[in-house]
């Protein structure tokens, strides 16, 4: 779908990631790599040392899951994201479970929030790395290191550009149980991307095919990326879903990668 730009009278093609979660919620709470908000919650208090008073920002934060069970857990967060109708979900659960989290629509690219934090979370690929440009993923991590108070932390999980050097992309995301279907998938060798076609029903029974387009990235890349900003320690683990942890050694049969960042002098 395009949108008009009222300035200039043109049309603005959406990127694949806005339209797939335009109308998205409901089914997105239902996809396979959902499941594991628990565990990784579990994972996410422990690095926090179960200390309540730390301020917590979710990018990417979606229909809110990992939010809103750290407030069930009795944590302050903020929760930004791109998509309205994701955001919307967030706020009516919030609600009803009379919950207090700020959710924002933000670009992950670029945005600006007053308050600063002791802790970022981006997981399960929460805005990066699925921008269309390297710099557009730079951005997100350098926006998230400004918000972060010193010491501050940051928890991410991103794709692991060793899979795809071993492993099909495209065997594994139809492995897993959702509405979301690969038809083809290509990774390019030149510029560890991996273009792909997915078919997905929305929210409204509509069916939609996308052209999508993830950057992978090597662990010397994150290391060095999260290091350029002025985050001091960078740590990487296997990411194992619902069950995060530091005794996972990453190997090239790990889908994705667990990410741990401070910025402590």
């Amino acid at each position: 779908m395009d949108i008009v730009s009222i300035q200039t009278g043109k049309k603005i093609m959406k990127q694949w990631y806005e339209e797939l979660f335009e109308n998205y919620a409901n089914k997105y709470d239902q996809e396979g790599y959902t499941s594991g908000t628990l565990g990784e919650v579990d994972f996410i208090e422990k690095e926090l040392d179960y200390e309540k008073n730390k301020l917590i920002l979710d990018v990417g934060c979606g229909t809110g899951r990992h939010s809103l069970e750290l407030a069930r857990r009795g944590y302050s967060v903020t929760g930004i994201d791109l998509s309205e109708s994701m955001l919307e979900k967030a706020r009516k659960t919030a609600a009803v479970e009379k919950l207090k989290i700020d959710f924002i629509k933000k670009d992950a690219r670029n945005f600006y929030l007053e308050t600063q934090f002791d802790l970022s979370i981006m997981i399960c690929e929460g805005a990066f790395p699925l921008m269309e440009t390297d710099e557009m993923n730079f951005s997100i991590l350098k926006n998230i290191y400004a918000s972060l108070k010193s010491p501050g932390k940051l928890i991410l999980t991103t794709c692991n550009g060793l899979y795809p050097l071993f492993n099909s992309v495209k065997d594994f995301l139809n492995s897993n149980p959702g509405e979301a279907k690969s038809l083809e998938s290509s990774f390019d060798l030149m510029t560890f991307r991996d273009h792909s076609v997915y078919e997905i029903t929305d929210d409204s029974g509509n069916k939609k095919v996308l052209k999508c387009n993830e950057r992978y990235y090597t662990p010397p890349e994150i290391n060095w990326l999260l290091k350029s900003i002025g985050f001091t320690t960078t740590e990487i683990f296997g990411c194992h879903l619902g069950a995060f942890s530091r005794n996972h050694k990453l190997t090239t049969e790990d889908y994705e990668m667990l990410v741990v960042a401070s910025n402590v002098a």
